[in-house]
């Protein structure tokens, strides 16, 4: 779907990478996105749908944070995805409108964790 690029856009870097506050803070407000849009899918596409939870468990294998850490991006993600599971209770026009701009933002917030990227770098 929409945000099907966010996580590809995420750091591949080892599992553990030193990360700034202001880093931790983007991995939380990503992971608050990542919830968001797992519930915003599923209202539409069905409960079944584990896509945007599968790539959750992918940033968290990807980040391996330490477990005060991990526990506060799995807290975000299910913040997010309540949130949006109360506010949108069935699929509607206004659903679709709310993953583009979880999309968005999801965009950004990777974007922004992915800091330099070399221009002659072939993985681009």
């Amino acid at each position: 779907m929409i945000l099907a690029g966010v996580l590809a856009l995420a750091p591949a870097a080892q599992a553990g990478p030193a990360r700034s506050p202001q880093e931790r803070q983007s991995l939380q407000d990503l992971a608050f996105v990542l919830g968001r849009s797992h519930a915003l899918r599923q209202v539409c596409a069905g409960q079944g749908d584990q896509y945007w939870r599968t790539r959750m468990s992918g940033l968290l294998t990807t980040e391996g944070p330490e477990p005060a850490f991990g526990e506060r991006l799995k807290q975000a993600f299910n913040t997010g995805f309540a949130g949006a599971q109360t506010a949108f209770p069935r699929c509607t026009p206004r659903v679709r409108r709310e993953e583009a701009a979880a999309a968005a933002r999801g965009r950004a917030l990777a974007a922004s964790l992915m800091g330099p990227v070399a221009e002659d770098d072939p993985s681009r």
